[in-house]
């Protein structure tokens, strides 16, 4: 069992940063897959990153590709997202999730735990 709260998000002028963090409980953090995710009003959960258990290959959204970055760190059981040339579109209530899912799994319902979410708002 792992359960996980976000902090970090706020709002931002375009062009800004945001980093978010997943603070997650449970002994096995290490052992699962991470990933982040976001959901705009009237619009499906979309993925953004997801990064491997041992915190070496990560895979991202063209839409977020080279603006974003995630990072673990197993040791604080932390999951992190670094948000950089933040835009409008960008705009969404963003959840971390866990499951012990294959590398580069972009499909939400895949994964098994998440947490409750934070909103992040970019004016333009």
């Amino acid at each position: 069992q792992v359960q996980m709260v976000e902090s970090g998000g706020g709002l931002v002028q375009a062009g800004g940063s945001l980093r978010l963090s997943c603070a997650a409980s449970g002994r096995t953090f290490s052992s699962y897959a991470m990933g982040w995710f976001r959901q705009a009003p009237g619009k499906e959960r979309e993925f953004v990153a997801t990064i491997e258990w041992s915190g070496g290959p990560t895979f991202y959204a063209d839409s977020v590709k080279g603006r974003f970055t995630i990072s673990r760190d197993n040791a604080k059981n932390t999951l992190y997202l670094q948000m950089n040339s933040l835009k409008p579109e960008d705009t969404a209530v963003y959840y971390c999730a866990a499951g012990r899912v294959p590398f580069k799994m972009s499909q939400y319902w895949e994964y098994d735990y998440w947490g409750q979410g934070t909103q992040v708002t970019v004016s333009s």
